[in-house]
């Protein structure tokens, strides 16, 4: 359960690396500028996939790894994530999530309870979800502005197809994502408030792209990723993201 844990926390962390926001009448104007900011539609829509390696520490359970993350629009995930000697591979083809036990070296199903965490974390990795929200069964609405450590964001509720939710703060001078705060499992199987606070953008042909996220569950830090390099449209086919 501990990698499977660990698996889908890096899921999540992951989500949070991408510039985000969408749709409601104020919302979509927020959007506008959102996607401006990220490298624009001709950028994003270019974008077929992307390949990407880095660093994690994961401070709470006492981990680190290195990764390697690849995506496909708009919803096939593979990631390789190496820790204390072990190779864990795991990935979503779109319709179902499946992880290879270190162990026995077998493809497994992802538990019940990970799979629409792993669907909405394949989803939401891309670019086409934020372009096409309403075609994935996303909405956005504005929630006003927060002050966080003497300055005012500004706020994006995000709502699945599945009623989850997640809320975006928006720094109002890049309008590039600064935090997301969400409810997620915690280590003990209960649920805890997390936030992920993106940092250190940097274009890479064109698109803005969150090279580190910091992460905190309930108020204490949880843990880190720090991305490396970046690559986009190297030509993934999709039997490289079948179980």
């Amino acid at each position: 359960m501990r990698k499977f844990f660990a698996v889908s926390v890096l899921g999540l962390i992951l989500f949070s690396l991408v510039s985000a926001p969408g749709e409601s009448q104020d919302a979509k104007k927020l959007l506008d500028r959102v996607i401006t900011a990220s490298g624009g539609r001709k950028v994003m829509e270019a974008i077929k996939d992307t390949t990407f390696s880095g660093t994690m520490d994961l401070v709470q359970m006492g981990i680190s790894a290195t990764i390697t993350i690849y995506h496909k629009e708009p919803n096939m995930r593979r990631q390789k994530m190496e820790m204390m000697g072990m190779v864990i591979n795991s990935g979503f083809d779109g319709e179902a999530g499946w992880m290879v036990n270190p162990e026995t070296g077998a493809t497994e199903d992802l538990p019940e309870q990970m799979q629409e965490n792993a669907k909405n974390e394949a989803l939401g990795f891309g670019n086409s979800w934020m372009l096409y929200p309403e075609k994935y069964g996303i909405i956005f609405a504005d929630k006003g502005k927060e002050m966080v450590k003497g300055k005012e964001y500004l706020l994006l509720e995000m709502t699945y197809e599945n009623g989850s939710t997640s809320l975006i703060y928006i720094d109002p001078g890049t309008y590039l994502p600064y935090k997301m705060k969400s409810r997620t499992m915690g280590q003990m199987g209960i649920e805890v408030e997390q936030e992920s606070i993106m940092g250190n953008y940097k274009k890479i042909d064109g698109l803005n792209f969150a090279h580190l996220v910091t992460i905190y569950q309930d108020g204490e830090l949880f843990g880190s990723i720090v991305v490396d390099e970046v690559k986009f449209n190297t030509g993934l086919e999709d039997s490289f993201f079948k179980k």
